[in-house]
C-alpha cells in the first residue's frame, strides 16, 4: 500500500465522521425512524443534511462532505487506473 493508499484511507475515514455528524443531526432533529433510515442509507442523510444546512447552520459541514466525496472518486479513478496500468502487457519494440 503507497501513499495513495494511505491518502485514500484518510479521507475515507474523515468522511465518516462528517457523515456521523450530520445523522447526529439528523437523529436530534427528525427522530429515531429517519434516522435510523439515514443510518441505512448514507445518500439520504447526505440529501437531508444540504437541504438543512441553511436551517442548521451546517453548511461548512456538508460542503467539507461534498469535497471529500469528490476527493474519494478521484483518488479511486486514479488508483483504479494505476491497477489497470499495471495489469496491461507492455508493448515490446
Amino acid at each position: 500500500m503507497g501513499a495513495l493508499g494511505i491518502l485514500y484511507i484518510v479521507v475515507l475515514l474523515a468522511d465518516l465522521i462528517v457523515a456521523i455528524m450530520v445523522l447526529v443531526k439528523l437523529f436530534q432533529n427528525e427522530g429515531a425512524l429517519k434516522g435510523i433510515l439515514g443510518f441505512i442509507c448514507m445518500l439520504y442523510t447526505y440529501i437531508w443534511g444540504w437541504m438543512n444546512a441553511g436551517r442548521l447552520n451546517i453548511k461548512n459541514l456538508m460542503l467539507i462532505w461534498t469535497a471529500l466525496i469528490i476527493v474519494l472518486i478521484i483518488l479511486q479513478v486514479v488508483t483504479g487506473g494505476m491497477m489497470a496500468m499495471q495489469g496491461m502487457p507492455h508493448a515490446t519494440p
